[in-house]
């Protein structure tokens, strides 16, 4: 009983936050705890300045009752919540930012290209953020916070998420265009080997990833055409160059993605070349193998009469005669594979 409590509170804490942070004006994030949190939350005091981030787990069983128990949240972000791993997009509701950000999942120890879901809501003094499956983005945001970083606001927290999600994607496409031009050298030098495997491999996660993260630059584009009044300028501007950041990564990752698939169709062509060049091998084997199969044959009959069995010579007669054929077989053969 006690080691399954202490699997499903394992990386969070008994109301599933998996990290929280208090920042101040001009200040880095000191760590918190879910009670804290709830304190700073419900002092509406001026003196009570600064903000609060808190990143939760959902697999945790209280988490989503803890949420909507404590925090004053748009109806939006349980709805999003509830409708599960999606494209991603961003809105405004209610004086608030939610988002839905599909990024790549953490792999403890193992390089992992699967892509996970962060659900985010982003106040004047609150930012949320939730997933089930870690994700690299929110790593990093973690560890620049607790590096002394400083966030202005709570929105700027969450655009810097986006550029961490900006960057995590250029760094799979370097990795990705890196292997690919190994692949491409091997196949230049003539060297070939059945890369097929590995090249679809790469191209299935790239598209999957390329049809989620596609939405995000029309709908960060879309709340950039008409912003809320209570979006500050620089927030705009921050939001604004993170979505041009992304469409070039989004762009450098189709670019790739046909890449591969030209790739994967010489390398096919190449194959097939190579097969047909071994079968052509086979085939002049049968055809020079042809004649004195058919000798053999004729003067392997148990029969009488047959010719030359008592020559002094006869064998070398015979030498001489499938020989002739044989050059002659082979000589026609490669006659009508020479070009015209």
């Amino acid at each position: 009983m006690s080691l399954s409590i202490a699997c499903a509170s394992y990386g969070a804490d008994q109301v599933g936050l998996i990290s929280g942070f208090r920042f101040l004006p001009g200040q880095a994030g000191e760590a918190i705890g879910s009670e804290q949190a709830l304190q700073f939350l419900q002092d509406t005091s001026p003196a009570a300045e600064g903000f609060v981030w808190l990143h939760f787990n959902l697999a945790h069983a209280a988490c989503e009752r803890w949420i909507r128990a404590n925090l004053s949240l748009p109806e939006g972000f349980a709805e999003m919540l509830h409708a599960g791993g999606g494209s991603t997009r961003i809105e405004a509701v209610d004086g608030m930012l939610l988002a839905v950000i599909n990024d790549v999942a953490l792999g403890f120890g193992v390089v992992t290209s699967d892509v996970a879901t962060l659900w985010v809501a982003a106040g004047s003094r609150l930012l949320v953020t939730a997933r089930v499956r870690p994700l690299r983005s929110v790593d990093r945001l973690r560890a620049a916070v607790k590096a002394g970083e400083v966030f202005p606001s709570a929105r700027s927290l969450l655009f810097h998420l986006m550029q961490d999600q900006a960057d995590v994607m250029a760094a799979i496409v370097r990795e990705s265009s890196r292997k690919v031009d190994h692949v491409e050298d091997r196949l230049l030098a003539e060297h070939l080997q059945d890369h097929r495997a590995e090249l679809s491999g790469m191209r299935r996660t790239l598209v999957r990833m390329q049809r989620l993260l596609a939405p995000e630059p029309g709908a960060l584009f879309r709340l950039l055409n008409r912003p809320p009044a209570w979006l500050a300028e620089p927030d705009v501007q921050a939001l604004r160059e993170s979505t041009e950041e992304f469409s070039l990564v989004l762009n450098d990752l189709a670019t790739l993605v046909e890449r591969i698939k030209l790739l994967q169709e010489e390398l096919a062509a190449k194959l097939n070349e190579q097969t047909n060049r071994t079968l052509f091998t086979l085939t002049m084997v049968t055809v020079l193998a042809l004649p004195i199969n058919i000798v053999a044959g004729f003067f392997g009959m148990n029969v009488g009469g047959v010719p030359l069995a008592n020559h002094p010579h006869g064998f070398w007669v015979l030498v001489v005669l499938v020989a002739s054929f044989t050059l002659l077989a082979g000589w026609w053969a490669f006659r009508r594979q020479a070009p015209r």
